[in-house]
């Protein structure tokens, strides 16, 4: 057999195939607008139970003279429930407290809420920051959770910051407004990309009801700055008939 010797390649035959994984990557990458479409498609779900809106999420006024410290300072002189009024001049008006329990008596939808008998209770902590242990009843059982509230900016102390849940993001927690003793508004709201927003809404109570006077007040505070007060939610709190059974998360 005749000999046909080595075969000879030219080296030009192996090059390395043309890179294109850049114009692949780049082809295959959505454009902004798409991405942020595509995140509310996946939302979708989630938003339909949610009080949607497009565009960033608002600022409305917040609680004027709003601080934490003046908690603390309460907490070692409880505060009566009415306060009474100034008696003189002479004799300062008794301090204001925000720590203690709240009712939970009107929501916005909220995936994270759902339930009845919504309630939490706030304890200062020494760092300033508030300790917070939330309840509520669903599925014949009690649920229960703890947070904490911080304060980001110290020249807005009603401009809470709520943390709940370890790999997630905190969340605002504004106190548009309260009398300390008998109601409080707290707004919150997530923001996407500046696209779209889920906005939240709570009017709490230090007794499992408002009186209608009171709860229309709130309302109105909402209405005033834009928030959908017609998706408000009354939750209810007889619980009586609920089995004593409790989960913590």
């Amino acid at each position: 057999m005749k000999d046909l010797g080595a075969i000879s390649i030219p080296h030009t035959s192996l090059r390395p195939p043309p890179d294109i994984s850049t114009p692949l990557r780049a082809a295959l990458t959505p454009p902004p607008a798409m991405s942020a479409s595509l995140v509310l498609l996946l939302l979708l779900p989630l938003v339909s139970a949610q009080t949607f809106g497009w565009g960033p999420c608002k600022t409305p006024e917040v609680q004027a003279n709003f601080t934490l410290e003046e908690v603390r300072r309460a907490q070692a002189d409880p505060l009566p429930s009415p306060p009474p009024e100034c008696p003189s001049a002479n004799r300062p008006c008794p301090r204001l407290q925000f720590a203690g329990s709240w009712y939970l008596v009107e929501k916005l939808p909220a995936f994270f809420a759902p339930g009845k008998c919504i309630r939490s209770n706030l304890t200062l902590m020494e760092n300033d920051t508030v300790h917070v242990t939330s309840s509520h009843f669903f599925f014949d059982r009690e649920w229960r959770f703890e947070g904490v509230l911080v304060t980001p900016d110290g020249d807005e102390p009603a401009k809470l910051a709520a943390h709940f849940f370890k790999f997630v993001p905190s969340m605002p927690d504004w106190v548009l407004a309260t009398d300390y003793t008998d109601y409080s508004v707290v707004y919150s709201c997530m923001d996407f990309f500046h696209v779209f927003h889920l906005e939240y809404a709570w009017i709490f109570s230090r007794s499992p009801s408002l009186s209608p006077e009171t709860l229309r007040h709130c309302e109105e505070i909402l209405d005033r700055e834009g928030i959908e007060t017609s998706r408000l939610q009354e939750v209810e709190q007889d619980c009586t008939d609920v089995p004593k059974k409790s989960f913590s998360y």
